[in-house]
């Protein structure tokens, strides 16, 4: 596999990513690699290698996922997966397993496609992007350990704490959505992660993203919620609105979001924009 690289963040899967490496290095002879030690670095590892490698395999989260593709938006490389994060949402809806001879047996036949991924000010989003509660709740969420039950604890406390956010939009058609809502999320696909589907008919290849917009609901809604999101049957009500679209400007007077799970600062006003067919992805 002299045309593959690996690149693996060493902080997913509980900081334990030696046993992947040990079989990959059984699987395949002289496997590429990088163990990376930052942002820069990943990104100074694929220049290097950019030209003589087609496929570029992501060990790690969502945000592993992003800062690999983010070298390759708008080019033929193509993007492989193996999950190793919290949630491993992208993952998830690209069909990626946590087995190595699967992953492997996908890089030999080399088959790929193009999908969409969306900008938020100019930062790259491949997945579920947002602000408000999840915002605030992915900033903590990095203070812990992380895994599912430590996601479930700080949702909870946070959601009893946290006021709606302000949103203005600046479009007129879009005017009579301006309000305050407990969140609002950009997602090009249907899931956060650990099946968590914010939204159900999210397509990857359509050129648009789902915009959702929740109200803070009160908590005898908060199970029919949580098993609607679990269930994929999330839709339209009084608290949840989608509105698909391609591009999208607005304000909200908070800095904090998440992009694809990793907290970031992003000033208002916020710009979205679709990249329609702009990464490859192995299937």
């Amino acid at each position: 596999m002299e045309k593959v690289a690996f690149i693996i963040n060493p902080f997913s899967a509980k900081k334990n990513y030696q046993p992947f490496l040990n079989e990959l290095k059984t699987k395949v002879d002289n496997p590429l690699y990088y163990v990376s030690e930052s942002i820069p670095g990943t990104d100074e590892f694929i220049r290097t290698h950019f030209d003589h490698v087609d496929v570029f395999v992501a060990i790690g989260g969502d945000g592993t996922i992003s800062t690999v593709a983010k070298n390759l938006i708008f080019t033929n490389k193509i993007l492989a997966i193996f999950p190793a994060g919290s949630g491993n949402g992208f993952s998830n809806e690209t069909r990626f397993s946590k087995n190595l001879d699967e992953l492997l047996d996908k890089i030999k036949a080399k088959k790929s496609r193009k999908i969409d991924t969306f900008t938020v000010n100019e930062r790259l989003s491949i997945n579920v992007s947002g602000t408000g509660f999840d915002g605030k709740v992915v900033k903590e969420f990095e203070k812990t350990n992380r895994g599912f039950k430590n996601y479930i604890k700080v949702s909870l406390k946070t959601f009893f704490n946290y006021k709606p956010i302000k949103v203005t939009f600046f479009d007129e058609k879009y005017q009579q959505y301006n309000g305050r809502y407990l969140m609002l999320n950009i997602a090009n696909t249907r899931q956060f992660g650990n099946n968590a589907y914010i939204a159900p008919k999210a397509s990857k290849s359509d050129g648009l993203v789902d915009m959702v917009l929740v109200k803070k609901f009160p908590l005898t809604y908060s199970a029919l919620f949580a098993f609607r999101m679990f269930t994929k049957r999330l839709k339209d009500d009084e608290y949840v609105t989608y509105l698909p679209v391609s591009e999208i400007s607005f304000k909200v007077n908070t800095k904090n979001w998440h992009l694809d799970g990793e907290f970031n600062k992003i000033e208002s006003p916020v710009h979205v924009k679709v990249q329609p067919s702009s990464l490859n992805i192995l299937i």
